[in-house]
Parts: C-alpha cells; sequence; structure tokens
C-alpha cells in the first residue's frame, strides 16, 4: 500500500486525467486518436501531444504518430485506480450522503485524485463491496480487473427483443434525470415494441406501460438480453 501511495504521489491531477480518459476512450485495448482524446478533455491537440510526449517518456502510454496513443500496463494500473475511486466516491455520495445519481459524477472527479487508499477501502467495505456504481458501471477491482457489461444501446434494438438495462451514460445530467423521470435504470426490464425510424423514437413496454424513448436517450442506454 505504502508504494501504491508513493507511486500515484508522483502524477499531477493533469496526468491522471490524461489516463483515465485514454481508458474510457478504449486505450487499454487499442490506440485513440490524438482528436478523440482532445474532444474527452476538451482541449486542443497540440495539448494532447505535448502531455503524452511526457506520459511516453515515464512508460506509461505507448504513441504512434499515426494510430494514436495506448495505455502501457503501468499506465493501465494508474487509469483503473482512478477508475475504481471515482466509482466508488459515486457510490458513496448516492447511498451515504444522499446525493442524486445526476449530481454524482463533479464531485467524484474532484475527490477521486485526493483520497488515500485507506480511505478507498473503508468505503468499499462500508458499501459492502459493490461491483457496480450507481449508473451501472463495473467498479474495478483492487487486482485490475473488471467486470464486463454490455456496451449495446438500447437504440439497436430490434422490435420483439427483451433486454435488461445494465448501465447508462452518466455524461449528461439532464439525460440522467429523464432517465429517472421514466424509470429506465439499471436492471429494468424493457420490452422493444417498435425500433427506430427515420430517427425516430423507440417504443417499448415497461413495467406494464408503453413508453416511447427519444432517440437521444436511446443511445444513452446499454442493455443486454434478459434472461
Amino acid at each position: 500500500m505504502v508504494e501504491q501511495l508513493e507511486r500515484r504521489s508522483t502524477f499531477t491531477r493533469s496526468q491522471e486525467d490524461y489516463l483515465k480518459a485514454l481508458y474510457l476512450l478504449g486505450g487499454g485495448e487499442r490506440p485513440v486518436p490524438t482528436r478523440e482524446l482532445a474532444q474527452r478533455l476538451g482541449i486542443s491537440s497540440p495539448s494532447v501531444s505535448e502531455m503524452v510526449t511526457r506520459l511516453s517518456a515515464q512508460g506509461l502510454v505507448e504513441h504512434d504518430r499515426y494510430r494514436g496513443q495506448q495505455l502501457t500496463r503501468d499506465g493501465r494500473k494508474v487509469a483503473l485506480e482512478l477508475v475504481r475511486h471515482h466509482r466508488l466516491l459515486e457510490m458513496f455520495l448516492v447511498r451515504v450522503l444522499g446525493y442524486s445519481w445526476d449530481e454524482v459524477h463533479d464531485e467524484a472527479e474532484r475527490l477521486e485524485h485526493v483520497i488515500s487508499e485507506r480511505m478507498e477501502q473503508r468505503i468499499f467495505d462500508l458499501l459492502g463491496r459493490p461491483e457496480l456504481d450507481p449508473h451501472g458501471h463495473a467498479i474495478p477491482t483492487l487486482t485490475g480487473k473488471v467486470r464486463p457489461v454490455s456496451n449495446r444501446p438500447l437504440s439497436e434494438c430490434r422490435a420483439g427483443e427483451r433486454v435488461v438495462v445494465q448501465g447508462v451514460s452518466d455524461e449528461d445530467p439532464g439525460k440522467l434525470r429523464e432517465l429517472e423521470r421514466r424509470g429506465l435504470l439499471p436492471a429494468t426490464r424493457i420490452a422493444v415494441l417498435a425500433a427506430s425510424q427515420f430517427e425516430g423514437p423507440i417504443e417499448v413496454r415497461l413495467r406494464g406501460r408503453r413508453e416511447s424513448v427519444p432517440l437521444g436517450l436511446a443511445r444513452a442506454i446499454f442493455v443486454a438480453e434478459a434472461r
């Protein structure tokens, strides 16, 4: 634990943000183009390139001029630690402090950089060792394992399918509030009545009622086949 704390103390918040963003874009498995990373972080491509050069020198990122950047094994460890902190904090804020699920993302973004591993473990134990955060995203284990979850959006479902909501995008608080209002929460079972036509809504049945889900909202809902 001491070694882990010392390792994290050598990175700035900005460096950690880059590594986490790269992981969330799939950079643990494939190269991510500089433009894509820049859009995620909301900064210019030259600024991304400058930071990636520094991270590459630290052995955290592999950079290819044409294909983009990908996390090394060490870089992935740092990113997963931040993701674990973030998702545990979101669950803590919802379950213990009474935050709504549309309020927790920004709070967790700030706190994930400063909590100790001791506090992380206390939160984990207090919450009953959860595997998922409030939005249905997998919480990485201490050994870096991540429970597989579906990334198939409801917008791609066909009429006649029966699915269950596994998770939702947490990037837009407004969409989260609308999902909650409509009852489209993780673990909700859905019967698809009609697929989207010409960018129109998807017709579904949930909890015994028919619901028309706008396409933009359906793209923020990730589902798996109901069993």
